[in-house]
């Protein structure tokens, strides 16, 4: 799920029309076929569930939390940066954004801090395409601007939120609009937008207004997929998540249904397998689907993230929210 470890990072990172929107040419997107069934297969538990917090593999190494504090482990389970952060996001481009104590920026690999920020800085996000969204000042009144890896500011502090950049376009916030501005910080498409979410093949889902539909945008701003879904997510693997009547489902990227809205909750596929819940967020199980909207794991687990592209493995939870452990399976 659009889950990570550094608080409100994937809140950010891709917003999407809302994840609890979007689609193609036509008022009323076209019915898919029930996906058919099949064997599902047994979950192949990897690391057994034993951290109070999991996040995501990513370049070989996931944040875990044990006791108050996090740290690193491989794709073994073998503790490689000892807890010692009081918050930790997920490995880009060699780096990882971690605080400890009043000291908060960017580590390597050896889980040394590679790049201390020489300012105030209240919340910061993973590098990708070589910036990274940090917010300079209070965390309430302080604006987004992007950083290099050096540290030095490329793009100055003024937006409300940011985002990751993604196919060179990067999701920002002004003024209560959305738009997309390039790596020099020029708006490529101007604030416009009630909600969009960040680019992912060529698209990005928006929403024009409070309350409408959501549908997808081009990288020039015009509409490709027109606005009908209640949520719409970014493409992943060729598909995207969207949600009408309450249920998720799959689209591709001519807007076209590839696997009907039936789920109570469903993830954007990665490594060719995306999760899904089946009942509410308290009591429902996830399992895992593959691109035919066939079961490939059944939902036995209370919660489930994504399987990493690279490593091959997916953080999953054995219990409550508040007692239960997690763990990680492989495919």
């Amino acid at each position: 799920m659009r889950h990570l470890l550094l608080s409100a990072l994937l809140a950010l990172t891709l917003f999407g029309c809302d994840r609890a929107a979007q689609k193609s040419a036509g008022s009323n997107p076209p019915e898919a076929a029930s996906p058919a069934k099949a064997p599902a297969q047994a979950a192949h538990m990897v690391i057994t569930p034993q951290f109070a917090e999991a996040g995501p593999f990513s370049e070989g190494l996931a944040a875990v939390r044990t006791g108050a504090q996090y740290g690193y482990i491989d794709a073994k389970g073998k503790t490689v940066i000892e807890p010692q952060f009081d918050f930790a996001g997920a490995f880009a481009e060699g780096l990882a954004a971690v605080g400890n104590g009043g000291k908060v920026g960017y580590i390597d690999k050896s889980g040394k801090f590679a790049l201390t920020l020489q300012f105030e800085v209240a919340d910061l996000f993973p590098f990708s395409q070589g910036l990274a969204p940090v917010r300079i000042g209070e965390f309430l009144t302080g604006k987004w601007g992007y950083i290099d890896k050096q540290g030095k500011i490329v793009i100055k502090p003024q937006f409300d939120a940011a985002g990751l950049f993604s196919d060179g376009l990067a999701v920002v916030r002004m003024n209560d609009k959305w738009g997309y501005v390039d790596s020099r910080g020029n708006f490529a498409i101007k604030p416009q937008f009630a909600s969009a979410g960040s680019f992912s093949d060529g698209l990005a889902s928006v929403r024009t207004a409070d309350g409408d539909k959501a549908g997808y945008i081009d990288k020039e701003g015009k509409i490709v997929i027109q606005p009908q879904f209640d949520s719409a997510f970014p493409f992943s693997d060729g598909l995207a998540d969207v949600q009408l009547g309450g249920k998720y489902g799959f689209i591709d990227r001519q807007g076209k249904i590839v696997i009907k809205p039936q789920f109570d909750f469903a993830d954007k596929f990665s490594g060719g397998l995306a999760a899904f819940r089946m009942g509410d967020e308290q009591t429902g199980k996830y399992g895992f689907i593959d691109r035919e909207g066939k079961v490939a794991v059944e939902p036995q687990f209370d919660f489930a993230d994504l399987f990493s592209a690279s490593d091959g493995l997916a953080a999953v939870r054995v219990g409550s929210a508040q007692s239960g452990k997690y763990g990680y399976i492989g495919r």
